[in-house]
């Protein structure tokens, strides 16, 4: 695992310390990921406590209370505790708390699926703006396919922990290659109705596998509507199709 040509499996103590200022995360759940116990400005403010980025308390304060507005919530809300807040509010906390140290790389880990649809619209838009105004890299793990095209650049399918298909977010949903990202993006609801009559789907049969235990060959072989011999037997190779586009299938 490589970040700006640093390798980073093999890091520990204050190599791994120094280079973790540069990523951060957004949890999935704002409701587990707040310590209930501490304050807003305590839990936006930690990570600049962590790496020493403030001794001067007032300093501290003011840059908490900008990242708050940074992310659209009321800088005065410092001593307020997590259960006052809504799920969308707790979101922007996790938010302000990721940008805290101003970091180049930031994972998101699938941070709207727990908040209600006409919160996550919300919570994305700020995203984006973030990303804009700082320059940052997301890495975005989501089950949501239109927000996946909405809000990527490049998009990785993954199945049973192994990327399958990467390519560019319109390449991939205009033309997707591996049988697993077809038969997803059969599933994604079409807005036009005659459209979404009309369209064929890909039902997929059979359970997923077990991670601990995976098919020989390809993982996605015994539920795959085209598997042949050798994908049960040999695992495909990661293989660039056309300039961009990266698929492992034995059939493509």
């Amino acid at each position: 695992m490589f970040f700006r040509d640093q390798e980073l499996t093999n890091l520990k103590g204050e190599g791994m310390r120094h280079i973790r200022r540069n990523m951060q995360i957004i949890f999935q759940d704002p409701y587990a990921s707040l310590n209930p116990r501490m304050t807003v400005g305590d839990i936006v403010g930690e990570p600049l406590d962590v790496h020493g980025i403030f001794k001067n308390h007032k300093e501290r304060r003011e840059q908490v209370q900008e990242l708050l507005r940074l992310v659209g919530l009321n800088p005065y809300f410092i001593n307020r505790y997590p259960h006052e807040f809504s799920g969308g509010q707790r979101q922007r906390i996790g938010v302000a708390r990721a940008l805290a140290l101003q970091p180049e790389f930031i994972v998101c880990d699938e941070p709207i699926s727990a908040l209600d649809v006409s919160i996550q619209a919300q919570v994305v838009n700020l995203l984006e703006e973030l990303q804009n105004k700082f320059n940052l890299t997301y890495l975005f793990i989501a089950h949501d396919l239109s927000m996946v095209r909405h809000i990527s650049d490049r998009t990785a399918v993954m199945y049973l922990g192994k990327i399958v298909e990467l390519s560019t977010r319109e390449e991939l949903y205009n033309n997707p290659l591996h049988p697993y990202t077809q038969a997803l993006l059969s599933a994604v609801p079409i807005p036009d109705p005659i459209a979404e009559r009309n369209r064929r789907r890909i039902i997929l049969t059979g359970d997923v596998p077990s991670p601990v235990n995976p098919p020989a060959g390809c993982h996605f072989n015994p539920r795959c509507p085209l598997a042949q011999d050798i994908c049960k037997v040999r695992d495909p190779e990661w293989r660039e199709i056309t300039p961009g586009h990266w698929v492992a299938c034995h059939l493509v």
